[in-house]
């Protein structure tokens, strides 16, 4: 099993030695590096990855921003050159958070700390019945995932609309609901849909048909999500 992941850094020396170090793992394939966090947040959006080697203290946006503002969880390894952030750091749940200059023995544990958090997740998302719990009208729903067509926002509200049966209005903001979502069956479209892959009949002019004869529109920001569409 092999995992992708990225590095960004502002720094040019510190990012070929993280390249150089990623490049001693066979498992790891490293799909990009960059020089700043906006840059990556747009490549993160259409192409997520498994691992993040990020940099914090960066002149755009800062890493902890940049890990933030994503709508799903990669397993995150910190390289910064300042202790003040650790702190931030535990906040957005990192794996690992390392002192500048990196030392690789350092370094390889932190992977390997990442490989094995990685690995029990999704062990434990496959044995996991593919059911989605939700609060609605004061009780607590089970929701079969292949049921789920698309989810719309209503602002601190989603309406889950299924397939045959009543959307599901519940409180709950639509960035959480798609981290709780299989990340290769479920992706977003727009600021307020994410549509199931499977339930996509066609993509045209930024509109996306469903087989329910629904269209819904997809936004610049997630143009991209058609790639992800054609691999099904």
């Amino acid at each position: 099993m092999s995992f992708t992941c990225i590095a960004i850094d502002d720094e040019p020396l510190a990012l070929e030695l993280v390249e150089e170090y990623v490049a001693a793992f066979p498992r790891l394939q490293l799909a990009h590096t960059f020089d700043d966090a906006i840059s990556t947040a747009e490549f993160l959006r259409v192409n997520p990855v498994d691992i993040l080697f990020v940099d914090i203290n960066m002149p755009d946006i800062t890493g902890i921003e940049l890990i933030k503002s994503l709508d799903y969880k990669p397993a995150v390894i910190f390289t910064t050159a300042y202790k003040k952030f650790a702190f931030e750091g535990f906040e957005v749940e990192a794996v690992d958070y390392l002192l500048k200059p990196l030392n690789f023995d350092r370094f390889s544990r932190a992977v390997n700390k990442a490989i094995t958090q990685i690995e029990q997740k999704r062990n434990n998302n496959n044995a996991k019945e593919e059911n989605l719990f939700v609060r609605s009208e004061y009780r607590l729903i089970k929701i079969n995932i292949q049921d789920i067509e698309f989810i719309e926002s209503l602002e601190d509200y989603i309406k889950i609309h299924l397939t045959n049966e009543k959307p599901i209005l519940t409180l709950m903001p639509l960035k959480t609901v798609l981290e709780k979502l299989p990340q290769d069956k479920f992706k977003r479209i727009h600021r307020s849909y994410v549509v199931a892959l499977n339930k996509v009949r066609s993509v045209l002019n930024r509109k996306v048909l469903l087989l329910s004869s629904t269209e819904l529109p997809v936004s610049d920001k997630y143009a991209g999500f058609v790639d992800e569409w054609k691999k099904g």
